[in-house]
């Protein structure tokens, strides 16, 4: 199976991200504004796949799992990048950064997991 486009699209931006906020953790000692943008790019890319997702599913095309799991994964991956953020703008120390690129790594894993929901194949 070759993974969607959404799916590559979504790796970049997490992967951007966490680089992003690693290297705020090394060098700042508080959040900053290109780290936070960068999860709000997280969150952006989630908006446009949830969107996406639904009209694709309305269009008639089938999860190859279960609806209710593949809506729960992108409900809370929506979640994880604001909660970062009110974290992040609450504590200013160096270590909300490396709260802020967990949300990268967090949302890659649960696009895995969409992925294999969605299409299966080599995912599953």
């Amino acid at each position: 199976m070759i993974a969607s486009g959404f799916f590559i699209a979504g790796s970049l931006v997490c992967l951007a991200s966490v680089v992003i906020s690693v290297i705020a953790t090394i060098i700042r000692k508080h959040p900053d504004d290109v780290a936070i943008l960068s999860v709000a790019a997280v969150e952006l890319f989630l908006i446009v796949y949830s969107i996406a997702a639904a009209a694709r599913q309305l269009g008639g095309e089938a999860l190859v799992g279960e609806a209710w799991e593949f809506w729960g994964y992108v409900f809370t991956a929506l979640i994880v990048p604001v909660a970062a953020f009110w974290w992040a703008v609450t504590d200013k120390t160096r270590w909300s950064n490396l709260v802020l690129a967990a949300v990268g790594a967090t949302v890659f894993v649960m696009l895995v997991r969409m992925e294999q929901i969605w299409q299966g194949g080599a995912f599953a």
